[in-house]
């Protein structure tokens, strides 16, 4: 999708017609900006506001974060259901889910959000063209319609948030023709039934968490590792609590292949990499979370001469934002060494807005970036991972402070709490500076969200110990923890 903002007076972008450096001149029907993004997503409309198939939104709105965490919502109320008795509730059994049911309300939010953007956007008298976009030189974009029809729109500054799109593993024979990916699971009109997810990505692990607690029958395949890029010891407790809970897991295969059956039933072949078997099962489904690939490859970024990591296809990009060529930016997912998490991309994309405006010199700063794995036992981290900590500052130099403990909610019902676990990576000289923070149990993404502000400004393990916690909350037992994991004392958390 391609936007244009144009802003007016008070030092923002003015609406003019002009002659484009080093552009098209005025050619008929063409037309000129001071600002165009190429991009729908929450970059995109955050540099368009502030300085596809689906709707507005990208992948956040439409098959990302506000699907994903209200079918995790659906999923979660499974649970207080099964905890409702204890409390004194009278719940009839069996409790029943009706997929279509929920599908049908988050479809219908999404879609309320897809038509605030189109408001908010042409409040801010910025110019929205469902377009596919495609550079024609370095000042120039040739947007085509659905229908066809074609328009040249060229602009001083040009700014791509075209994300990434889930990636099909086409090497296996019936993957593409039989499998869905994230892009889909949210908007089937019926329950995907038993399903195999592909991928150890967080992708892969909330959905599979969330088709679980919504009482399907869910395996993950996952070829090494889960969450590769996450501290390893939470992954580990990640998938444990998920596997206890129901989720079956196959560790250490790859899928050969997909057929359907003649009963309409899909047969996966797939190998054990240790002891090279082969074994089949029989699914209704078969999502793939093997990756994301950034979409560059329609832009023709070779004609503007923006140039692109040959391995990852993602645009090379400075502190800045720019390309190399300076007048061209990329954020968000598109951009090569940017996490790819919504909150990143819109703060760029705003910070980008208000420099092209000369209203602020501020970068953006990619460093202590909190975020949250929402599968069944959220996981919400900020900083270093302990693997990241000891590779950057040696294991003699580290700390880690660390404790499990029981969310006083889970007495009553008597739910296992034996995953439920936090750890604060530190460096072990005074002041004892705060690299990471890791937390798995409830509302982890509240918890989180309010401690990477400490860790952001500096925060000390002194500073974090010296803090009040509020009794009685999971959030509180952050700051209890006593014992490091050089003490080899048992790390276990009572008192809530």
């Amino acid at each position: 999708m391609a936007m244009a903002a144009l802003r007016g007076p008070a030092g923002r972008f003015r609406w003019r017609v002009r002659a484009v450096p080093g552009g098209a001149r005025g050619a008929a029907g063409q037309q000129c900006y001071d600002l165009l993004v190429i991009g729908g997503g929450s970059g995109g409309l955050a540099c368009a506001k502030e300085g596809t198939r689906w709707g507005l939104g990208g992948t956040c709105v439409n098959v990302g974060c506000i699907p994903k965490k209200l079918m995790h919502q659906a999923a979660l109320l499974g649970g207080s259901l099964h905890d409702a008795s204890h409390f004194g509730w009278e719940v009839a059994q069996p409790v029943r889910h009706d997929w279509r049911k929920m599908a049908e309300a988050v479809q219908n939010y999404v879609k309320s959000l897809n038509w605030g953007h189109r408001v908010q956007l042409q409040d801010r008298k910025v110019k929205y063209f469902n377009f596919k976009a495609s550079f024609v030189n370095k000042h120039t974009v040739c947007g085509v319609s659905k229908g066809g029809k074609e328009a040249l729109l060229s602009a001083e500054h040009i700014v791509i948030a075209t994300g990434g799109r889930p990636r099909y593993p086409t090497h296996i024979e019936g993957a593409l023709e039989y499998g869905i990916t994230s892009d889909d699971i949210f908007w089937l009109k019926e329950s995907p039934g038993r399903t195999l997810v592909v991928g150890a990505s967080y992708v892969a692990l909330e959905c599979a968490g969330f088709l679980t607690g919504l009482g399907l029958d869910t395996t993950v395949m996952m070829r090494s590792v889960p969450l590769r890029t996450f501290d390893q010891q939470m992954a580990s407790l990640v998938t444990n609590h998920m596997a206890s809970h129901g989720t079956r897991f196959l560790r250490g295969c790859i899928p050969l292949k997909v057929e359907r059956l003649s009963d309409g039933q899909l047969q996966v072949t797939w190998v054990d990499l240790a002891s090279d078997r082969k074994d089949t099962g029989t699914f209704d489904t078969v999502l793939w979370a093997v990756g994301r690939v950034p979409e560059t490859g329609s832009l023709n970024l070779e004609k503007a001469g923006v140039r692109t990591s040959p391995d990852s296809q993602k645009i090379l990009v400075d502190a800045q934002e720019a390309t190399s060529i300076p007048h061209i930016y990329a954020i968000g997912d598109v951009a090569e060494g940017r996490p790819e998490l919504t909150p990143t991309a819109i703060m760029a994309g705003r910070l980008l807005a208000q420099r092209l405006c000369g209203q602020s010199s501020d970068l953006m700063d990619y460093d202590n970036v909190p975020t949250t794995v929402f599968t069944p036992l959220e996981y919400g981290c900020v900083g270093l991972s302990e693997e990241e900590a000891v590779a950057r500052h040696g294991e003699d130099s580290v700390e880690v402070y660390h404790a499990y403990y029981k969310p006083l909610e889970f007495t009553v019902p008597e739910r296992d709490a034996s995953q439920c676990y936090i750890k604060m990576v530190c460096l072990r000289e005074p002041p004892r500076l705060v690299l990471g923070l890791h937390f798995l149990g409830p509302n982890a993404g509240e918890v989180t969200q309010g401690f990477a502000l400490g860790i952001k400004c500096g925060a000390s393990y002194e500073q974090v110990m010296r803090t009040v916690g509020i009794h009685p909350t999971c959030a509180e037992e952050v700051v209890k923890l006593r014992i490091s994991k050089r003490s080899g004392l048992d790390p276990t958390v009572t008192g809530c």
